[in-house]
């Protein structure tokens, strides 16, 4: 009798989660110098394969373009091996001779890494070094339509890792990719933690699947273009943004916000750089290929070129153009207008408003309808602007003058070299880092007695002695009468003050404290 594929996905999880478990006992007694030892391995041989591997993901995805993925190998490798060589992470981290607080890194143990299509081969090589840089094992869950990609890189990974003395178990991925498998892998009692990497529904299920997990949300970052910025420059950092591998990182720029004093210019360089303006009547007809009937977007957009969803969508374009760009009116930012959403393609909206503040408000609805927490750009020489935009704006990244698809993983900036981005709380995210190896350890700590209950006591019956003897009324009346504590309530008398909650300073609160602490111990 043939087993059912779904139980035999299930079967095969449960046996790597095992072989995983086995090998992490014996990483957790690696060094850092062994564990680095096998890391920059496993770099290496990613960086001589990563040519190979970027044809394979084009050729399998249809995503993308061959020389960007070589570089996104790049950044899943070298960039992020010399970024991390060099931490500190499993092993004794500090010994604080004041507080006597020691530190200690301890890897987490089994992680489940959920690879997508957009960046397949490059996101297996940096959640493997992120992973085992902390002394972890990994199981690589592969998204079905990068398989074979992935599956190739993971075996390149694998044997460099054993070569350079990983135990056998360190590096793993799933064969028989089924729902039911990914399933199993996220919900499994020894997965320790879930790196999760690809669309909301998969994000959400691992956030939902009992198993600690740091996941992403969608990117919908706007760029704005203040009138003090090299216009030339931020078009050509955009263009190079939206265009890098067919716009399938999530940091990339997918509107441009600029105001009518500069406009004309904006326009004017956009299209001298390869930028097209569709019309209003394309816009339409653009937008309802975009947009699927459930409200979700389009597959068959991701990683394409200009010419390539012109041609889908039966619209004409001048030949040679790189980008497509739609006037957007801005009280038009809603769930229902695709330009107002996150394009994985090169698609901007374009939007016009008439001052900075203005804009200001703009990228925060735009932030809002979809992508709070991830990413926005903004092109300007005024370090006020910056600082103002920084202030408020709803995203765990503000990238200035550099390019967003390079700039939010780490590539033209100085954040940590990530292809998992935390959204913070504000996009449903555990945390608002660029994923490094920092978080995939627990922090052990040893802490040394530095006083002893008698001088706790000391200090009390000292601080009770000082107290100022309660004034006529009641000293937190709501506190010991079952009263509310502020409404109705306001005898709130100290010293023979009646302060309001908002009047309170530091002197009012020790006071309170110690007139509390006297009347509590029956003064």
């Amino acid at each position: 009798m043939t087993l059912d594929r779904d139980l035999q996905s299930i079967q095969e999880v449960r046996d790597l989660v095992a072989k995983a478990k086995e090998a992490e006992k014996t990483l957790a007694t690696f060094s850092q110098e062994q564990l680095d030892k096998i890391c920059e391995a496993i770099a290496a041989a990613c960086m001589e394969h990563a040519q190979e591997l970027a044809k394979m993901a084009v050729e399998e995805t249809g995503f993308g373009r061959v020389e960007d993925k070589v570089i996104k190998n790049q950044l899943g490798s070298k960039i992020t091996w010399d970024y991390i060589k060099n931490m500190k992470v499993v092993g004794m981290l500090s010994k604080d001779p004041v507080s006597k607080v020691w530190e200690i890194g301890v890897p987490m143990g089994v992680v489940a890494a959920l690879i997508p299509s957009t960046n397949p081969t490059s996101t297996v090589m940096y959640k493997s070094l992120i992973s085992i840089k902390a002394g972890n094992t990994i199981i690589i869950s592969p998204h079905p339509g990068a398989k074979n990609c992935i599956t190739r890189t993971y075996q390149i990974i694998k044997e460099a890792a054993e070569r350079a003395g990983a135990p056998e178990g360190t590096v793993n991925c799933i064969s028989l990719t089924t729902v039911q498998a990914t399933d199993t892998l996220l919900k499994h009692p020894d997965t320790s933690i879930i790196l999760a990497t690809g669309g909301e529904a998969m994000v959400h299920a691992a956030y939902s699947s009992g198993n600690p997990a740091l996941g992403v949300g969608p990117g919908n970052g706007p760029s704005f273009i203040e009138k003090s910025a090299d216009i030339p420059q931020a078009i050509h950092r955009i263009m190079a943004s939206k265009t890098f591998d067919n716009g399938t990182i999530c940091a990339s720029e997918q509107s441009i916000v600029t105001t009518t004093d500069i406009t004309g210019r904006v326009e004017e360089e956009l299209v001298r750089q390869g930028a097209y303006f569709l019309t209003d009547e394309q816009s339409k007809q653009l937008s309802g290929f975009l947009l699927r009937a459930n409200g979700t977007m389009n597959p068959k957009i991701v990683g394409r070129t200009a010419q390539q969803i012109a041609d889908m969508a039966g619209i004409q374009i001048p030949q040679g153009t790189q980008l497509l760009v739609s006037r957007q009116d801005a009280q038009n930012v809603n769930k229902k207008n695709p330009y107002s959403r996150e394009k994985l393609c090169p698609i901007l909206a374009y939007f016009v408003v008439g001052t900075e503040e203005d804009a200001c408000d703009l990228c925060i609805r735009i932030l809002q309808n979809e992508g709070s927490g991830h990413t926005m750009t903004l092109h300007t020489q005024d370090e006020g602007v910056v600082t103002r935009f920084a202030m408020a704006k709803p995203v765990s990244r503000i990238l200035v003058n550099t390019p967003g698809a390079l700039g939010g993983v780490g590539a033209t900036t100085g954040l940590a070299p990530a292809l998992t981005l935390g959204c913070g709380a504000v996009g449903g995210s555990a945390t608002s880092d660029n994923i490094s190896p920092k978080n995939l350890i627990n922090i052990r700590r040893v802490a040394y007695g530095l006083v002893e209950l008698e001088d706790l006591k000391g200090r009390q019956q000292t601080a009770c002695a000082s107290a100022p003897a309660p004034a006529s009324g009641s000293v937190y009346n709501g506190a010991f009468d079952n009263k509310p504590l502020y409404a109705g309530n306001p005898t709130y008398q100290v010293q023979g003050a009646t302060p309001s909650h908002s009047q309170f300073d530091e002197s009012d609160v020790a006071a309170i404290t110690k007139a509390v602490l006297a009347r509590l111990n029956g003064k």
